[in-house]
């Protein structure tokens, strides 16, 4: 747990768990008086896919939400109050309404977290908004969020989409394969796929490149092949990768089957499915908000602590629900309310958060964007890597230490947000 998130107030002891178990007993006779007490726990609400092709994502999700919980309440809890992670699959937009809905009615949720799919995304967000409950979006890119789909009570602890190009894009200037070249993109047919290939054709077209092609793939799709072929015959100066989930370790594993000689980079991206595709298999270059090797005091804590519970390293989704839930828990803690109004203004008032990276981070008042740094990572050739976890190099974080923390982020321009309510 890093300094930045800890509500210290009452240590967590033996006693002070019998002692909550006695006032846990006592609530079926006084309610009233438990709640006037403040002991009961505070309930957050975190919904993700954990089936379908975002399923591997949304697996690194719970298991960071559920560790970061466990080290708030390790740590007194909440002004004394623990956490109750409560943890659904959100499917679907329509299942992603109706859970979040009951989590708000029925379980009283003081806050939900989570997600991965832009479209659900905006329909849990439609929900906490009627509900005045905090959502932070730790999954969902589309830019469409953070502008004209924008809502009071929902905060994106992910980047946006115009992020990510904005970030791989300084790399793929550097290697020369923008100006005057022809991309050939895949791109994942649904919401954030469609948000995606709209922002990179703009950086595209704004750069002096063009595309060859651009193909819709179906997040259900498994055989590239055909997709692979036509790659083949029109020989682009770059593939581009606008996939998600699993999509990018099958697109990723059959390239290399098939041996095409073009570069590949990507403008979504999530390190777990590098690690699926493996040495050898995993190429290009590609953006991420965080990654493992990032080397700071607060990374490398949270990097253990993820290993030593799970026997494996933490990717950037995990990041971003372990960091939403702490992020929950320091404005409750500061705010010393769960009140849905309240919060929002602690979010937008310029509050900073250590998350892992060089710089603080903090949400950004007229969109509700996180601004913090982001990076550009690039597969190692398969006799350079060390072991599978390892499978790339990075640029130092983005933007730099000199320059401006929003250089990344939307523009009023890119992202029109009027918040109401």
């Amino acid at each position: 747990m890093t300094q930045g998130f800890t509500p210290t107030r009452h240590p967590f002891t033996r006693r002070r768990l019998v002692q909550g178990g006695l006032a846990a007993g006592a609530a079926l006779a006084m309610p009233g008086l438990v709640r006037a007490q403040g002991t009961h726990p505070i309930r957050i609400g975190h919904l993700t896919p954990r089936t379908g092709f975002l399923g591997p994502l949304g697996e690194y999700a719970v298991m960071a939400a559920q560790l970061a919980a466990e080290e708030i309440n390790a740590a007194g809890g909440i002004d004394g109050r623990k956490v109750e992670l409560l943890t659904e699959d959100s499917v679907n937009p329509q299942t992603a309404s109706g859970k979040a809905e009951r989590y708000i009615e029925r379980d009283k949720v003081a806050a939900i977290v989570g997600e991965i799919s832009s479209a659900s995304a905006l329909a849990i967000g439609q929900v906490a908004q009627r509900g005045k409950t905090i959502f932070l979006n730790t999954g969902a890119n589309s830019d469409a969020l953070r502008g004209q789909d924008c809502k009071r009570y929902m905060f994106h602890v992910e980047g946006a989409n115009s992020m990510y190009v904005k970030a791989v894009g300084r790399s793929l200037t550097e290697q020369g394969l923008v100006k005057g070249k022809r991309w050939y993109s895949l791109t994942a047919d649904y919401a954030f796929g469609h948000d995606l290939l709209r922002v990179a054709k703009g950086f595209m077209q704004g750069q002096g490149g063009t595309f060859a092609a651009d193909e819709l793939v179906p997040t259900d799709a498994t055989d590239f092949s055909a997709y692979l072929i036509k790659i083949r015959q029109a020989k682009p100066d770059l593939v581009i990768s606008n996939l998600a989930g699993n999509q990018i370790t099958n697109f990723l594993k059959q390239y290399a089957e098939y041996g095409l000689p073009f570069p590949v980079a990507g403008f979504g991206f999530d390190t777990a499915l590098a690690w699926g595709a493996g040495p050898g298999n995993f190429a290009g270059t590609w953006p991420c908000l965080w990654h493992h090797k990032v080397d700071t005091p607060s990374s490398k804590a949270f990097v253990a602590a993820f290993t030593k519970k799970y026997g494996k390293p933490p990717e950037n989704q995990a990041w971003g629900d372990y960091n939403a839930v702490k992020i929950v828990a320091k404005a409750m803690a500061d705010t010393k309310s769960t009140e849905g109004p309240k919060l929002v203004s602690y979010l937008e008032g310029g509050a900073k958060f250590d998350v892992q990276k060089p710089r603080p981070g903090y949400f950004r008042a007229r969109d509700h964007q996180f601004i913090s740094e982001m990076y550009a990572i690039t597969a190692l050739p398969a006799d350079k890597v060390k072991d599978k976890w390892d499978l790339f190099t990075s640029t130092p974080a983005i933007p730099g230490p000199n320059e401006d923390m929003e250089v990344l982020a939307p523009t009023a321009e890119e992202a029109a947000c009027r918040m109401e309510g």
